[in-house]
């Protein structure tokens, strides 16, 4: 495997509109990002990924783009983008934006030339269907409910595809004018100064033509759009050429939102000569997800997160360099989902925080995350403003699930839980913004916030900073960064543990999953103890006994 620059950085997404608000309209924006860079510098991060900036009517938080080459006015300006280009370089960071190019806004000037002339030009660049029967079109269902099919905008007999909502077309990537008009915006912004992509839903790009059905997998008749991309084949001649067109002659860091690969196409994505420079592991983001709906969902235990990441480790990185995380912007927070519903606690969190760090791959944070914030209480649908937690509420109260069941399956899946703005300190409205914010506070800013944190040598906030730290340092770097991942008492019930070594070093993460004490065998003598969530453990020659929740890092002899 070759080196990178980026593979001993560490990595931050914001999701700008809930972080920092400069002014006072609610919304966070590219000036308070500029303010809060420092901060990102002294927490440890180099490599910042913005979720979408671009003109949008925000029918999904920005992932539908009405015009990839400026920056929405909630957000600022394209001055504004270029000043931030130039002080996080002065800084030595690196600024990602989201690439969202498997769909548009249906307010794209693309979408509506199509609209007015479905047989020309931009009629091609959309998947369009004429008949006078939508029965006749497949039964696909969207990311977020109902048919991927809806009518062209003043038009009964022709229908667009959308895999997603359906103000997002899907676009016909088949077409090579569609493609180079893409690459010409991506070059756009990497000769402009921007350092790489986040790439959305990239694997949608390559539908499974002709349009079929699949067999119905719910009561509505339909079937989920994930069932075609089992048989898409040929992304890799539209990521391939993506690389070759726009990446690569840029030296651009590139992470690819990649579900349902293929695993004997891992080395095409992420080797040496990779369609991307890294991709994320969502093995335990996807585990235990039900076809028929949020409310069969599966909670993951903490032996079952540990299968995930030791067979993701063993799979992606003998090919390449994975970027690894616990929650994004999608997700719900990560020590709500990866630690035992009422288990919560700063100990626990640090806990999670080193099982997840320090495995081999890019690290990456996702605001206030190194805060430890929570997931949201919520008391009313009306509260609600995720699309996908909406649709998700509906279909379960179709089922006969209890509204008050169905609200607490959206606290613990729903979207909204990671788009809570930012806990800056115990002022109101977090430190967020002066005005009122879009999307309401957590009610637990008043005792997890940063200004707090930072001032608490024990915070979640200050062992980020040691991970980080660590992780950076020259006696272990090497071995953090490059040494083997080798899993160690597997099998034992609510321990994860596992080697990271060199030739010249091993070292040994232990963590104890549970609440309750646990001995464990040692293999070796410890050298030192580099680092632990709490009190330094009690060990032997041979054994260690670990708290509920206490994490280890120990150097062996």
């Amino acid at each position: 495997m070759i080196r990178q620059w980026w593979n001993e950085k560490v990595a931050y997404q914001i999701y700008p509109k809930s972080f920092c608000d400069s002014d006072g309209d609610g919304i966070g924006d590219l000036q308070g990002i500029i303010s809060k860079l420092d901060y990102l510098r002294d927490l440890g991060v180099d490599i910042v990924w913005l979720s979408p900036i671009y003109v949008s009517p925000l029918a999904d938080q920005g992932y539908d783009i009405a015009d990839y080459y400026n920056i929405d006015p909630r957000f600022g300006t394209m001055n504004d983008m270029d000043e931030l280009l130039r002080e996080a370089h002065k800084r030595d960071m690196y600024i990602l934006m989201d690439l969202v190019i498997n769909h548009c806004s249906d307010e794209h000037e693309w979408f509506r030339k199509a609209a007015e002339d479905p047989d020309g030009k931009y009629g091609k660049y959309f998947y369009l269907e004429r008949t006078d029967d939508p029965s006749t079109l497949c039964n696909w269902r969207s990311y977020f409910g109902g048919s991927v099919w809806d009518k062209l905008p003043g038009h009964d007999d022709i229908y667009y595809l959308h895999l997603f909502h359906k103000k997002q077309p899907d676009l016909n990537w088949e077409n090579p004018e569609l493609r180079e008009d893409v690459y010409k915006m991506i070059n756009w912004w990497l000769d402009r100064g921007l350092d790489g992509f986040r790439l959305d839903a990239i694997i949608n790009i390559k539908k499974a033509l002709p349009f079929r059905n699949y067999p119905a997998d719910r009561d509505d008749n339909m079937a989920s759009c994930t069932r075609m991309l089992e048989d898409a084949i040929g992304i890799g001649d539209f990521l391939g050429e993506m690389r070759d067109r726009c990446f690569k002659p840029h030296n651009a860091f590139t992470v690819g939102e990649v579900f349902n690969q293929k695993d004997e196409e891992l080395p095409e994505f992420i080797g040496d000569n990779g369609y991307f420079s890294s991709m994320f592991d969502f093995a335990e983001t996807i585990f235990g997800q039900s076809r028929n709906g949020w409310q069969e969902n599966v909670d993951i235990t903490p032996d079952d997160y540990k299968s995930c990441v030791f067979t993701a480790q063993e799979k992606f990185n003998k090919v390449g360099f994975v970027s690894n995380i616990i929650e994004n912007h999608d997700e719900p927070r990560g020590v709500c989902r990866y630690i035992p519903e009422g288990d919560q606690s700063v100990v626990s969190k640090k806990m999670l925080a080193t099982v997840y760090f320090l495995i081999k791959g890019l690290p990456w944070i996702y605001q206030g995350q190194e805060l430890g914030m929570e997931n949201l209480k919520i008391s009313s649908i009306e509260e609600v403003d995720d699309i996908s937690s909406i649709d998700s509420y509906k279909v379960a109260r179709a089922q006969g699930v209890s509204d008050a069941d169905a609200l607490h399956m959206i606290e613990k899946y729903g979207r909204d839980n990671a788009r809570t703005p930012f806990q800056w300190d115990s002022s109101e409205n977090a430190g967020f913004t002066t005005g009122t914010p879009w999307l309401r506070v957590n009610p637990n800013y008043t005792e997890i916030n940063l200004a707090d944190e930072k001032d608490d040598a024990d915070s979640v906030f200050n062992y980020y900073r040691s991970l980080i730290c660590l992780r950076k340092s020259e006696e272990y770097a090497e071995t953090l960064v490059h040494g083997d991942l080798t899993p160690y008492l597997e099998d034992m019930h609510n321990v994860m543990a596992y080697y990271r070594k060199t030739k010249d070093q091993t070292l040994l993460i232990m963590a104890n999953y549970q609440n309750e004490p646990q001995k464990l065998p040692l293999p070796g003598s410890v050298k030192k103890v580099v680092l632990t969530n709490t009190s330094d453990p009690s060990f032997t020659e041979t054994e260690i006994t670990l708290d509920g929740y206490q994490a280890v890092v120990l150097e062996m002899k």
